[in-house]
């Protein structure tokens, strides 16, 4: 079972699963916690029904921590595994993954928002951003080419054509 204590202490794993430096990572986890904990309830379960023991009576919980919490839904969201595969890597069947990527994912949102490393959604609200006020950015478009129908228009074949491939394109 994979934990925030295994991969603590090596950087270049620590890397490779979240794509993050475990300074960045730190970082995170304050913020993190305190967007996990203001949507737990002392009195009432994920469900919304009351609790029938005390916050943290039963089973042990593999996600223990709020880094390994955290680790859980940035390694998802780095490498999308299906389900099974990302719940046999921390000790969870798939609707238990299921669950925790549901309940984890908004948490990661708000954090992301509260720490202003949201990206921006709005196009209209980019230009407003303090991205967009900085110096300007140098910008790399990868895009691919689908093929098309193509035009009859001798003109609007060149137009469609790229030069590179047999076949009339468009890129996206």
């Amino acid at each position: 079972m994979l934990t925030y204590a295994q991969l603590k202490d090596n950087p270049r794993r620590f890397l490779a699963v979240t794509s993050i430096t475990r300074d960045e990572f730190e970082h995170l986890v304050p913020v993190f916690a305190e967007a996990y904990a203001a949507t737990q309830s002392h009195t009432h379960t994920q469900a919304g029904q009351p609790r029938q023991r005390r916050a943290g009576g039963g089973r042990k919980a593999c996600l223990a921590t709020v880094e390994d919490k955290l680790l859980f839904i940035l390694m998802y969201q780095k490498t999308y595994p299906l389900q099974t595969v990302h719940g046999l890597q921390f000790g969870l069947s798939q609707a238990q993954t299921n669950e925790w990527v549901h309940r984890l994912l908004p948490v990661l949102n708000i954090t992301l928002e509260r720490l202003g490393y949201a990206p921006e959604r709005d196009p209209v609200a980019f230009q407003q951003s303090r991205v967009s006020s900085g110096p300007p950015l140098a910008v790399q478009l990868d895009g691919t080419e689908r093929r098309r129908h193509r035009p009859k228009n001798p003109e609007k074949q060149r137009a469609h054509y790229s030069g590179k491939k047999k076949p009339t394109r468009i890129r996206t």
